[in-house]
């Protein structure tokens, strides 16, 4: 409002009282070219309203952040009970993979009553593995190799064209827990 009016104070009469108190609420200010200019001070509404707007910005942000740190906390914690019984698990695939070729061995065997037996208790750990969340990853022989979901342990020459870059043997079968693979399959490839 009173930008470039007066070009220096100087020149101002004391006869306008309400002009000087106006400019005694303002200040002055020298530009570029020397001239001094005059520059209305913010009142106290105004200033109260932008430190009120710069506070409301300030807890929008603090509080979008906490939402955020809110939602990954119970995303971790919700990862961390589906995977915390990984270990366990682990420590019980050995276990799992002897069972595997007990069967294997004593279904030779004319003892129908120890297979059975064997078969059961075989059923009994798997079953409670599977509840706990393990699941078996699914290769077979014949299936196209991928790096991503199984572990191929050698190369041997491939028994005919189509079974090159395929599974020729599984050697130790792979699981997963929910969707992470906790241990691959290990697989022979043709070449």
């Amino acid at each position: 409002m009173f930008k470039n009016i007066f070009k220096n104070k100087s020149n101002m009469t004391t006869e306008n009282t309400e002009f000087d108190q106006e400019l005694d609420d303002a200040t002055l200010e020298t530009n570029a070219n020397g001239e001094q200019l005059i520059i209305e001070e913010l009142s106290v509404e105004e200033q109260l309203t932008q430190d009120l707007a710069k506070e409301k910005d300030k807890f929008l942000r603090l509080f979008a952040e906490f939402e955020n740190y809110k939602r990954r906390t119970a995303k971790e914690r919700i990862e961390l009970f589906k995977t915390a019984n990984q270990e366990v698990l682990l420590a019980m695939l050995p276990v799992l993979d002897d069972f595997d070729r007990a069967i294997v061995e004593i279904s030779k065997s004319e003892d129908e009553s120890l297979v059975k037996g064997v078969e059961l208790i075989h059923e009994k750990l798997k079953g409670t593995l599977v509840a706990k969340g393990l699941e078996q990853v699914e290769v077979s022989v014949g299936d196209s190799f991928n790096a991503d979901f199984a572990e191929a342990i050698t190369q041997i020459p491939a028994p005919s064209e189509d079974m090159k870059g395929k599974i020729i043997d599984v050697l130790e079968k792979g699981y997963k827990l929910g969707d992470k693979i906790i241990r691959f399959p290990k697989v022979v490839t043709g070449s």
